[in-house]
């Protein structure tokens, strides 16, 4: 599904509007249509801008699943990071995952019976073009299957996730959860940390699926 309302021309990914009826909202950080996962959609445009510059350094956690095993070796080159299309990619987190035991997502992954496939979970503070999959291409693990599970608000508090929401489902934010995200644009300057702006389409922050 495109991380949008409206479809594209000749594409076979369905839109956020075949499942949101909330007009003039958009998402703070994108996801690739063959990625799963959350989404915060917003009408503030400050607010998307926040979460999605990576000068904040907002953690989004990712769990992956790869074709292959990884070593000791490829969790240290994600973590430490990786030259991505001519750009180093910023230190992540990176540990091993035991299977969540999803549901079966539609299509199905591909699999092949002689190549193991494994889990793990990567947490991430940019959002460049496929970054995830092309982190652990780069590691020789390719990605199967990509879902985004949290987005951390760095104020202390718990991160927004996926609990309690099913495949396609969504709900407003809860009070508690708004007050928090308008009290982070109270926030004049950004920490310094530096860093690349994301890389979606049409020139929003990209999410990093």
């Amino acid at each position: 599904m495109l991380s949008q309302f409206t479809t594209e021309a000749g594409s076979r990914w369905g839109c956020l509007a075949d499942h949101i009826p909330v007009p003039d909202v958009y998402a703070a950080g994108r996801l690739d249509a063959d990625s799963e996962g959350l989404l915060l959609l917003t009408s503030n445009g400050r607010l998307q801008q926040r979460l999605t510059d990576p000068a904040w350094g907002h953690w989004r956690r990712y769990w992956v699943q790869v074709e292959g095993q990884p070593d000791q070796a490829a969790l240290d080159a994600l973590q430490n990071g990786l030259i991505i299309q001519g750009q180093r990619t910023l230190p992540a987190r990176t540990c091993t995952l035991a299977d969540p035991g999803l549901p079966e997502r539609d299509p199905p992954i591909r699999q092949r019976a002689s190549i193991p496939t494994s889990w793990l979970q990567l947490e991430l503070r940019e959002g460049r073009n496929r970054q995830v999959r092309r982190m652990t291409a780069a590691v020789g693990l390719p990605t199967l299957r990509l879902l985004r599970v949290a987005i951390d608000l760095m104020d202390g508090g718990p991160c927004l996730d996926l609990n309690n929401l099913a495949p396609g489902q969504w709900r407003p934010a809860s009070s508690d959860e708004q007050q928090r995200m308008t009290s982070l644009l109270r926030r004049s300057h950004s920490p310094g940390r530096g860093g690349r702006a994301g890389g979606g389409k049409s020139g929003r922050g990209g999410g990093g699926g």
